[in-house]
């Protein structure tokens, strides 16, 4: 049996120990929990900041890519099957009679300020503008760009070929507190053949398409114009781009680099507060017209901005 000194000598944690400890794993508990949110949060804003970011690069890649073909012809198709090394397709500029800009072969139009697009064999063909803009955006949204450039398919009916691409924006919207445009691509082939000899553009082919949707939660879209000494070719007075159908028309293959700004946002809330007065957010544009616009809104705002240059246009 455990006698009464061996009792008096063990030892125990009294109650005012033991809060003092539980106090003590709270506090550091609570520190610990405030320093995982504190990085937890940060790590969350620069993943959303590289997302946004990586997904304008790679959309600026596509875009870039088929500036560059604007204007190219296919000279040198050399066969076994003696297909003459030139191109026969008619050209047309869009002023011949009963024909439009929207049938033009021109390189690279560009139309300032215009939402959507319908391709030319369906109805509506052409419209452009039509689109309605989101009430309450700031935003000046969007140019729209049309690229051609030729090609050469020696198992089709039609040798040469001419393709146009088409970028343009349209309106989108998550819900009614969640507004935004997208940007679409349409791509349509020239058609023109023995039993077709007038020509069109032609969206059915099997290596065309009509509508695509590239990217969503778009702020802005630009093209800027320049020919080789580095003048703007955009008309102010007019407030147009040279186009087969205006006085700056003879400018459409002077057109030796194309500077296209894209402007993103987050898909979801990024900052804590809303902009304001003084810590402003802003969105800065580069052309005439487009002044800098302030949001203050909680969502971020990316912007990239590159100089493409025209390989098969602004020469001699």
């Amino acid at each position: 049996m455990m006698n009464k000194q061996n009792i008096k000598n063990i030892k125990g944690l009294t109650l005012i120990e033991i809060l003092i400890g539980v106090a003590v794993t709270a506090l550091m508990m609570g520190a610990m929990f405030s320093s995982y949110t504190v990085v937890n949060n940060s790590y969350n804003q620069v993943t959303d900041r590289a997302q946004v970011s990586r997904s304008s690069r790679d959309i600026v890649g596509m875009i870039v890519r088929d500036i560059r073909l604007a204007g190219f012809k296919y000279y040198f198709g050399k066969n076994d099957e003696g297909i003459p090394n030139f191109e026969d397709l008619t050209h047309v500029s869009g002023n011949e009679e009963d024909r439009t800009i929207d049938d033009s072969h021109d390189p690279i139009i560009v139309f300032r300020d215009r939402l959507g697009y319908v391709p030319s064999d369906e109805t509506l063909a052409g419209t452009g503008g039509s689109e309605s803009k989101w009430q309450g955006l700031k935003n000046k949204c969007c140019d729209q760009i049309r690229i051609v450039y030729g090609d050469f398919t020696k198992g089709d009916n039609q040798k040469y070929k001419k393709y146009r691409i088409t970028y343009f924006a349209k309106p989108m919207q998550k819900n009614e507190n969640d507004k935004f445009y997208g940007v679409y691509k349409t791509k349509e082939s020239w058609l023109e053949t023995e039993e077709f000899s007038d020509g069109s553009w032609n969206s059915t082919c099997s290596e065309c398409y009509s509508d695509q949707l590239v990217r969503s939660h778009l702020v802005d879209m630009e093209f800027l114009l320049f020919d080789e000494n580095g003048k703007h070719l955009y008309n102010s007075e007019t407030g147009t781009y040279p186009q087969p159908n205006n006085a700056s028309s003879v400018d459409l293959y002077r057109i030796a680099q194309v500077d296209l700004r894209l402007s993103f946002r987050s898909k979801k809330n990024f900052y804590r507060t809303v902009g304001t007065d003084q810590k402003q957010r802003l969105v800065l544009g580069l052309g005439d017209g487009r002044a800098a616009e302030n949001f203050n809104d909680k969502y971020l705002r990316d912007t990239v901005v590159v100089s493409i240059s025209t390989r098969n246009l602004g020469l001699d």
